[in-house]
């Protein structure tokens, strides 16, 4: 048998030889279907992508026992040639065993591909499923002892009297006849019902279903869900039957479910308690709500219960304008405010009343500017954190709209848990700010007054209160009459660093105060105690000590640890940096050299040390920030020192400077 008398063949042909059955033949259309694999390989590595490797053990069967084998219509799952991606195809399989003109002996495959056959088979089937069990849903539907039943004409319209649509909605006969039953669905639902069931009878759909609320003869509005299917005669519609079941609680299950999910997504990547508050204010409204508020309480850790509070409005969302939350705000209320009560009592403020007319306890005349002129009902919510009541969220609904109720309000607290975390950090750094700002606040001390010498001291911490950092500056005078000044910065900026901080100040002033050497081997001194005693801490400083060798001349021994260079700014308003005695920083090498550099001090003139928050900005380089404090400070040069000092900060500091800044200056009087 010659195998070139199957290319032209309209089916797939393949040939393999021996055990291994290698490629040896395929024809066009077989590589058409499965793509130009390589001859001469073995079966199994031409197709490793083939998911079924059941194909392979039918070759070794039929070359061993050469008796041929069909299959039909049997899926394989590759990569073929003519898709773009792995997918499932039906092929049918004829094996036999075949020996070729050139005496090899093999299996010869023939391939008819049947996906067209069996997609639509399987088409045929479920066609076939589905219209029996349309038949089985509509005997059921019929014969269904739901708790509503109703029957239109096929163009629409209330033929039959409904006993328990009646008994639901208090609509009559009368009422309820024709198209009057739209008048007992929600006004909100009432657009999109009577599209979707004029669309049902226009296109004659198979099924028609649908959920929305009904008003209630007892009062109030529950959901309900419509099933409803048309009654045919032939190909003609003669009437259309449907139930109604009460699906309220369904109904609330899945809109729990779909707003947390709603929460959590859009509050995945928030950690600041602002951003948090703001995101679940934008999922409230409108599902919950037709208007939210939410309110940071920034004195929460310091306020009296029944006195007055700040609230600083971080978001307000109405359903008019979702997507336009205000700016923060400020608002101060009184101790009769609503809000207050909330945050003093910690647990909600619920009060539903009819539209408009709010009672006196909730919201006294012009005091309310969260409520709504047309509000029904309103929840204070107080967002309880470790105890204190770190926000309030104020959600309101309006008009006809279905009241605020227990369903609302126990979903609202649920979603607004998420925000517990963020707001409990925002707390936890408030104390952290306030025990290391106490802790700064109680070592920087009062400079001393010495003849001769004006000296000034100022403090600013970080504007974030996440950041609290170890910055220090100190002043005082020797027994042999010499005045030292030092400023450090201890590297981080939270708690520890402050205390850390506070125990390396007292220590520096206790070895400067036990001898009297240069300011280089104080700081050798400093940086091998901290190598001992505190084994991971780095810190930057400089040590300063004015003398005076002569009655009408002083001088500067100083040293600097890895700490932003001394400026001196002379009477005239010349200034430059002092960029002797450096050294790394301490803390940093196991065997610590520092020098000491003199510099004459004219008459007249100021030296200012400083840290590095008064010159370091994000995405600038350092001698940028440099260049500014010798400009403003030869600008500021004629100033009296105190001004001196301010103007500095003024001019260097910006209104989110995220580091502490110290800084002390000394000016020599002019003879």
């Amino acid at each position: 048998m010659r195998l070139e008398m199957f290319d032209p063949a309209p089916i797939g042909v393949v040939f393999t030889r021996g055990p291994e059955h290698r490629l040896a033949y395929t024809n066009a259309v077989y590589r058409k279907i499965f793509g130009d694999r390589p001859l001469g390989r073995p079966l199994r590595r031409v197709f490793p992508d083939l998911a079924q490797s059941g194909y392979f053990d039918i070759f070794d069967r039929v070359l061993a026992t050469g008796e041929a084998e069909v299959l039909t219509a049997v899926p394989i799952d590759l990569d073929f040639a003519d898709s773009p991606q792995e997918e499932t195809r039906y092929f049918t399989f004829s094996v036999s065993r075949a020996t070729v003109s050139d005496g090899s002996r093999g299996v010869l495959g023939v391939i008819v591909e049947t996906t067209e056959q069996v997609t639509a088979a399987r088409r045929i089937r479920v066609l076939s499923e589905e219209r029996r069990r349309a038949l089985l849903r509509y005997r059921s539907l019929v014969r269904a002892g739901s708790e509503m039943v109703w029957v239109t004409g096929p163009e629409g319209g209330v033929t039959e009297p409904s006993p328990g649509w009646q008994r639901v909605t208090g609509q009559s006969w009368q009422e309820f006849r024709d198209d009057g039953w739209i008048d007992a669905v929600h006004p909100d639902d009432r657009a999109s019902v009577v599209e979707r069931w004029s669309r049902a009878l226009r296109e004659v759909q198979p099924r028609f279903t649908h959920t929305y609320r009904l008003r209630l003869a007892t009062g109030g509005y529950r959901h309900f869900a419509v099933d409803a299917a048309p009654v045919r005669d032939g190909d003609t519609v003669i009437e259309w039957i449907g139930t109604c079941r009460d699906v309220e609680q369904e109904w609330q299950d899945a809109r729990r479910e779909r707003l947390l999910a709603r929460a959590t997504a859009v509050t995945a990547d928030t950690a600041r308690p602002d951003e948090m508050l703001a995101a679940l204010t934008a999922v409230i409204v409108p599902e919950l709500a037709d208007s939210c508020t939410s309110y940071l309480l920034p004195q929460a850790l310091h306020r009296t219960p029944g006195t007055a509070l700040t609230a600083e409005r971080v978001a307000a969302v109405t359903r008019q304008c979702p997507a336009v939350p205000p700016p923060h705000h400020a608002e101060h209320l009184g101790p009769d405010s609503a809000l207050v009560r909330a945050a003093d009592l910690r647990r909600p403020v619920h009060a539903v009343f009819p539209p408009g007319s709010p009672p006196p306890d909730i919201a006294p005349t012009g005091t309310a500017p969260w409520l709504a002129p047309d509000a029904n009902s309103v929840v204070l919510l107080p967002v309880v954190v470790d105890g204190t009541t770190a926000a309030l969220v104020v959600a309101c609904v309006n008009g006809d709209r279905p009241s605020l109720g227990q369903p609302e309000i126990s979903l609202l607290q649920t979603l607004l848990e998420r925000a517990h975390t963020p707001l409990s950090n925002a707390l936890e750094y408030q104390r952290t700010r306030q025990v290391a700002l106490a802790l700064q606040h109680s070592l920087l001390t009062e400079p001393p007054d010495v003849p001769g010498l004006d000296i000034a001291v100022r403090y600013r911490p970080s504007s974030s209160a996440a950041e609290v950092g170890g910055d220090w500056y100190d002043s005082f005078v020797l027994r042999d009459g010499a005045t030292v000044l030092t400023v450090g910065d201890v590297a981080g900026h939270d708690l520890p660093a402050a205390v850390t901080m506070g125990q390396l100040r007292n220590m520096l002033r206790g070895l400067t105060l036990d001898r009297e050497e240069p300011t280089g081997d104080i700081l050798r001194r400093l940086d091998t105690s901290m190598q001992t005693l505190y084994l991971e801490c780095t810190a930057t400083c400089v040590l300063a000590r004015i003398e005076r060798p002569a009655p009408d001349r002083l001088q500067l021994h100083y040293s600097v640890a890895g700490h932003p260079p001394p400026l001196l700014v002379e009477a005239d308003g010349t200034a430059h940096f002092l960029n002797e005695g450096r050294s790394p920083m301490l803390g940093l090498l196991p065997d610590p050299r520092h020098g000491t550099a003199v510099h004459p001090l004219p008459p007249g003139s100021t030296l200012l040390l400083y840290t590095d928050g008064l010159v370091e900005r994000r995405n600038e380089d350092l001698t940028d920030g440099l260049d500014r404090l010798r400009r403003h400070a030869s600008t500021a040069a004629r100033r009296p020192l105190e001004s001196f000092c301010d103007e500095l900060l003024a001019g260097m500091l910006t209104a989110d400077n995220d580091d502490d800044t110290a800084l002390v200056a000394l000016r020599l009087s002019v003879p």
